[in-house]
């Protein structure tokens, strides 16, 4: 956890550290990105998921039973917020291939920089589950408050987030919109500029996965 965000923890592991700098790289291809993005995500949730709870069940090894553990209640659920959340969604999914997906579409209004929805698709039990929503890049905070708020709507009550990436600005107007969701990132950057663009950041995440501008 940061001293500024009591709520936001960054995960200092080196293997994370390591490869978001080879992220950042701008020589680093698209199919190089994309692959660096599914394994920093698949990094991520083992610490984003660190506290799930855990129950014993008995199990027939091919020597003997045994009182094992195993995940508690419900599975998770993964939110990516669309298009650039769907980068780290597989690295999620290969840690907990059981996982419910919904999907949030969000995109920036280029001059006010106010998120529209134009797509939302979730479970009918979200409200059973944990809800972590992917937003690899957390810099206005705007989108990621705006999913986490339809969530809420649609009765989750247990989310986490998890960015590659955010800005002082984005976390103080995330956290002050919802001060119970914990946060997590692999960096705090310096700033934003006047385009919303975090800094140094790594550029535009989506451009970045799908080989766009």
């Amino acid at each position: 956890m940061t001293g500024r965000f009591p709520s936001v923890t960054v995960i200092g592991h080196p293997l994370v550290q390591h490869k978001l700098t080879l992220l950042r790289d701008r020589d680093t291809s698209t199919a190089g990105f994309r692959r660096l993005a599914r394994e920093i995500g698949l990094l991520m949730c083992y610490e984003v998921t660190r506290d799930l709870k855990l129950h014993m069940i008995e199990v027939e090894t091919p020597l003997e039973p045994m009182q094992a553990p195993q995940l508690a209640g419900k599975k998770l659920c993964f939110v990516p917020i669309l298009r650039a959340g769907n980068g780290i969604l597989d690295g999620m999914l290969e840690a907990v291939p059981a996982a419910r997906v919904g999907h949030i579409g969000l995109y920036r209004e280029p001059h006010t920089l106010v998120p529209v929805e134009y797509y939302l698709k979730l479970p009918d039990d979200i409200h059973d589950r944990l809800v972590i929503v992917l937003d690899p890049m957390l810099a206005t905070g705007h989108s990621a408050a705006a999913g986490v708020a339809r969530l809420k709507e649609a009765g989750a009550s247990q989310i986490r987030v998890v960015c590659l990436i955010a800005a002082p600005e984005g976390l103080a107007s995330f956290t002050g919109e919802h001060p119970d969701v914990p946060v997590f990132t692999a960096a705090i950057d310096r700033c934003l500029d006047e385009q919303g663009y975090i800094r140094p950041g790594l550029g535009d995440a989506g451009d970045r996965l799908y080989g766009t501008k």
